[in-house]
């Protein structure tokens, strides 16, 4: 496990240098020279020296014997981590169960399209019951955009509990539903608000030191990560370094905490010789990042939800919607059956803007 920077007790000054130069863990400082490191974090090379001595004075990594796993324990650990379902069917069965836990994922997708949705299905979906097929967890959301909505979070919880109470069936879930109401999903969805990339970075190193306090927590979300990146940042050496440290900080989080980590990324335009394509903001480094990418993207009127990377599973697309309950699937509708008012066609959400207007910036 690598020490971050922020536990090691240098000058306040000299720690925030070191973090906005991107130098979060003793690995990344432990093999550079004082005259680099003084150089690269703005500060002297006496202090540099000392940052050094105090990082290479800290315990080794642990040995290779004691991190060492076969294939089948690996496979057995991953296996008993469990997956966050999404209330898509369609989507879990792409993902292979749902988002996974231990694991890092990327939602991308263009303003309206849903990425804010299904980060609110996902923080209450952490917390079903086990024995409803939940992990009975908590989740914590990290709100960089302002777009967190606490009475779509009710709708959501409130149709999550509807749902458990119609398929309870013994003893044991009947008890279980004692737990699970409203109330106890909203108090166990810890809620932090980030202003600037700062506000993250700081935010993201506290994240250990919360989830030690809370083990229950089964997912992290960002929402979102390239928010804070594309405004304001002139040096965009400096972003790719602090976005690849933050990426390996979430991958450790992940790993060490048996937590989901989902982020969320908006769309930017790509011009090509003939023709432009919109593709995942804040470049093709950080398409590297998250164990998994899943695209969310329009086709006329219909949504899609696209997984394009994935180390298990293979490219899938499939049909989704924003209902008034939630992230769910497309119900097919019935081919006798024609509606008598187009607006009553299940899936339009009447918080949402209508998909022919443009401009709004919004994403939720």
């Amino acid at each position: 496990m690598q020490r971050d920077v922020a536990s090691f007790a240098f000058a306040p000054a000299v720690k925030v240098r070191l973090i906005s130069a991107g130098f979060l863990t003793a690995k990344d400082i432990r093999d550079l020279r004082p005259t680099e490191l003084s150089k690269e974090a703005g500060i002297s090379q006496q202090e540099a020296l000392e940052v050094l001595q105090e990082v290479r004075r800290g315990p080794a990594e642990q040995g290779a014997a004691e991190s060492r796993l076969t294939a089948l324990e690996l496979l057995e650990r991953e296996q008993a981590l469990g997956t966050v379902i999404t209330f898509c069917s369609a989507l879990d069965q792409a993902l292979g169960g749902g988002v996974p836990v231990g694991k890092t994922t990327e939602i991308c997708g263009a303003p309206g399209v849903g990425k804010t949705q299904l980060c609110i299905q996902l923080a209450v979906d952490a917390q079903i019951p086990g024995c409803f097929g939940g992990l009975g967890g908590q989740a914590v959301y990290i709100d960089t955009e302002g777009s967190f909505l606490v009475e779509r979070a009710v709708d959501v919880a409130t149709a999550a509990v509807q749902h458990c109470t119609l398929i309870t069936k013994d003893t044991e879930q009947r008890e279980a539903l004692q737990s699970f109401t409203v109330e106890t999903v909203l108090s166990q969805l810890f809620l932090f608000r980030c202003h600037d990339y700062v506000e993250l970075l700081a935010q993201t190193h506290l994240l250990p030191d919360f989830l030690s306090q809370h083990p229950k927590v089964r997912l992290v979300v960002i929402d979102s990560i390239a928010f804070p990146f594309r405004h304001s940042f002139e040096d965009l050496s400096l972003r790719t370094r602090l976005l690849n440290g933050l990426a390996q900080q979430l991958i450790q989080i992940a790993s060490q905490h048996s937590v989901a980590v989902v982020l969320t990324n908006q769309m930017t335009t790509r011009i090509g010789q003939n023709q432009s394509m919109l593709v995942p903001a804040l470049g093709e480094s950080w398409g590297h990042a998250a164990t998994q990418r899943l695209i969310l993207h329009w086709e006329g009127k219909h949504r899609f939800a696209s997984l394009y990377k994935s180390p298990s599973q293979r490219e899938a697309t499939v049909p989704y919607q924003i209902t008034p309950h939630g992230f769910r699937d497309v119900q097919l509708p019935d081919p006798s059956v024609t509606p008598a008012d187009p607006s009553l066609t299940p899936g339009l959400n009447s918080r949402k803007r209508p998909r022919g207007e443009e401009g709004d910036p919004s994403d939720v």
